[in-house]
């Protein structure tokens, strides 16, 4: 099975994320896209992210009615900080026959050499760099000078269209009043309404 994992807070999940997965699972031939919101991500400790069941349960209306696309929730059942590394390690182990494909957005390449035991990430998965639109294509010198060939080898750029979307903005938004209509799944948008999440008052 050629797995895909995108891993993310997803707070809230938004179309950019769903036009990622689609093109990485086409251009990559992959059976499946596993969406996989962070408990407690190690990069995002400056602010408090929405309760887990919400942002979960979002994901759910988003990836209804695509069986290509699943939710796992590896690592919101941990209390503790949740690192890409063990994850994979965990999906390796109750499946060796998975061939995993890390998804990741090409700007976190710059960083990744910093996440924890990032060879070892490269020993379980593929990475696969999302390039948006007409960016310069990343550069994997740095990766090689740092982590060597065998690391870089395991990194392929793909690219996927421009679409200028981010959570951070669209809680900007809602915060301003103003609409995220076309932004989020339409069911995705009713949820966020429905609990009133991202409102000045939460």
């Amino acid at each position: 099975m050629r797995l895909g994992i995108l891993g993310g807070s997803f707070d809230p999940v938004h179309l950019g994320h769903l036009v990622m997965a689609d093109v990485c699972r086409e251009q990559l031939k992959l059976d499946e896209v596993w969406f996989v919101p962070a408990g407690h991500p190690p990069h995002k400790t400056d602010r408090e992210l929405a309760p887990a069941k919400n942002r979960s349960e979002m994901l759910e209306f988003a990836l209804a009615g695509i069986p290509e696309f699943q939710i796992s929730n590896l690592e919101l059942k941990k209390d503790s900080t949740s690192f890409t590394v063990e994850t994979l390690e965990q999906l390796a182990t109750e499946d060796p026959d998975r061939e995993l494909f890390l998804i990741i957005g090409a700007d976190s390449l710059h960083d990744f050499p910093t996440w924890k035991e990032p060879a070892r990430i490269a020993e379980l998965a593929k990475i696969v760099a999302v390039n948006r639109g007409r960016q310069d294509p990343p550069a994997l010198e740095e990766i090689e000078e740092k982590l060597g060939p065998e690391v870089a080898d395991r990194i392929r750029v793909i690219e996927m269209p421009g679409i200028d979307v981010s959570s951070t903005d669209i809680r900007h938004r809602i915060r301003s009043g103003h609409s995220i209509r076309f932004l989020v799944p339409k069911a995705v948008e009713a949820y966020i309404n429905e609990h009133g999440l991202y409102s000045p008052s939460v």
